[in-house]
């Protein structure tokens, strides 16, 4: 008899437990973050008087109502990262839960070689391996990181060791290069699709690359929008760019759809919340 009415009520405890689960919502963990924006063309805050249609991180800043510093500048490579980062300490000091980069298809246009994350050179360092004998000196190879502004790993390695020491709490995020059709603007900048080597016989991919790579070499976070963003303009995706001999910037609907896919990029990273 007693079981005729145990299963109702249990059963009535697990809908109403399943229904109040229903009803929680997780609040995305960037909502309400100061973001620093650094990059090119693709994030320049000029963008929206170029083409007339809202930048992917307008929609970030709608849907997460983030507060979003951007320093980003048309044309401009990886070596000006450390002026928009000193734009950045000038103006907001170290107030910066997060600083975001979206850089290199320039530096891939213009040709600069990819280059080295490291040289190596043969020191003398104290070294031992059994607690029962003293250290000993010992030879061994010793890797640098280069820091040069002639190579794209040399450029990574100043602009990351710089934003390591001014914003040693701030998580940082790479974002790799978008995908990248014909463009050209005027008789001089014509820039050929992905699918041509550059002037220092690379293709687009090794500075793809060079941005995952940045992210062992230097601890940070990396989003492989080259590879999840979805937007290909040499294969049908090209309603997503600006269209007609600009099959390289978002155009529209790109714009938003990037928004899209860094909204839910960003939620498994852990940002600074003190």
């Amino acid at each position: 008899m007693r079981m005729k009415w145990l299963i109702p009520m249990l059963w009535g405890l697990l809908t109403c437990a399943f229904m109040q689960a229903q009803e929680v919502q997780l609040q995305h963990p960037w909502k309400g973050k100061r973001v620093a924006l650094l990059g090119d063309s693709i994030s320049d805050p000029g963008g929206p008087r170029y083409w007339g249609h809202q930048l992917y991180f307008s929609y970030l800043e709608d849907w997460l109502q983030l507060e979003v510093y951007d320093y980003a500048v048309s044309g401009k490579e990886w070596d000006d990262i450390p002026r928009q980062v000193g734009l950045l300490e000038k103006e907001h000091g170290t107030d910066v839960d997060a600083i975001l980069i979206l850089m290199g298809t320039n530096d891939y246009n213009m040709g600069v070689p990819t280059g080295e994350w490291y040289t190596e050179t043969i020191e003398s360092v104290l070294a031992g391996s059994d607690m029962r004998e003293p250290a000993t000196m010992q030879f061994r190879k010793r890797r640098t990181l280069v820091m040069d502004n002639a190579t794209m790993k040399g450029r990574i390695n100043i602009a990351l060791k710089l934003i390591k020491e001014k914003y040693p709490r701030c998580p940082v995020v790479l974002m790799t290069p978008l995908r990248r059709g014909w463009f050209q603007i005027d008789e001089g900048n014509v820039q050929p699709e992905e699918t041509y080597q550059n002037r220092a016989g690379e293709y687009l991919d090794a500075y793809v690359d060079a941005v995952k790579e940045a992210g062992n070499v230097w601890s940070v976070n990396v989003i492989d929008l080259h590879a999840v963003s979805n937007m290909d303009p040499l294969h049908g995706q090209d309603f997503y760019y600006q269209g007609g001999n600009d099959l390289l910037h978002p155009g529209a609907e790109g714009s938003r759809h990037l928004a899209s896919v860094l909204y839910y990029q960003l939620l498994p990273i852990v940002v600074k919340d003190l």
